[in-house]
């Protein structure tokens, strides 16, 4: 779900981990469990890996030590803010057959987009570039689904104005739910720069006013230990 999935999207990034949303029941954290036993991974941080702790948002960090994934870091979440539960998610997943015939699941890129809108400087860029990938590779023949995406989350004022020119109904249809594309409809390009940065301090703010009782959690877990 993380800089893996972003590749192959087309917002390539260099990824130093393997973030992983799962279903958090009991049956399934077992079998994850014995992945992790595979790879010789260790816990290398608070909480626990427990089922309660996931529930209630949190990541759980482990680092593998087998020789065939010497260093690397899995990070586990089976909740994330603005992002349906994982039953949904999981039934608009990416699947994607790898060279030796195994089938990765990755999230879908809608449900991609709404789990980056983070605090983290590094989260934005990256947005930012997987809904301009989705958009060059798809604007020449957009379907009504790939229209109301785009208007909802496109982050680049250009290519929002382009579209709005282009699909002027569609965009009109969405101005309610997004005010700032009022702006692409008419075309204003300054105006629509600053409501879209606008747009990104809120989703900051409530992304950290989110994380803020977890945080807080890990800091008594911290001191208990």
């Amino acid at each position: 779900m993380g800089g893996q999935a972003c590749v192959f999207y087309g917002a390539a990034e260099f990824s130093r981990d393997t973030d992983l949303a799962i279903l958090a029941e009991a049956s399934n954290l077992e079998r994850l469990q014995a992945a992790l036993d595979d790879l010789d991974a260790e816990p290398i941080a608070l909480p626990p890996f427990k089922a309660d702790f996931l529930l209630r948002g949190h990541a759980v960090h482990f680092r593998c030590r087998h020789p065939e994934a010497l260093g690397m870091r899995v990070d586990v979440m089976a909740c994330m803010r603005g992002v349906e539960p994982f039953p949904i998610i999981w039934e608009r997943r990416t699947e994607v057959t790898l060279p030796d015939g195994f089938t990765v699941s990755m999230l879908g890129l809608e449900d991609l987009v709404k789990a980056k809108k983070t605090q983290r400087d590094k989260d934005w860029p990256m947005l930012r570039r997987l809904l301009e990938a989705h958009y060059l590779a798809n604007r020449a023949t957009p379907s009504a689904a790939m229209l109301r995406f785009w208007f909802h989350e496109m982050r680049t004022a250009e290519l929002l104005v382009e579209a709005a020119a282009q699909h002027a109904a569609s965009v009109k249809a969405e101005i309610a739910a997004r005010p700032l594309l009022e702006h692409a409809a008419a075309g204003r390009l300054s105006a629509l720069q600053a409501a879209l940065r606008d747009e990104e301090d809120r989703e900051r703010a409530l992304d950290a006013e989110y994380w803020k009782p977890l945080r807080t959690e890990l800091e008594r877990l911290r001191h208990q230990r």
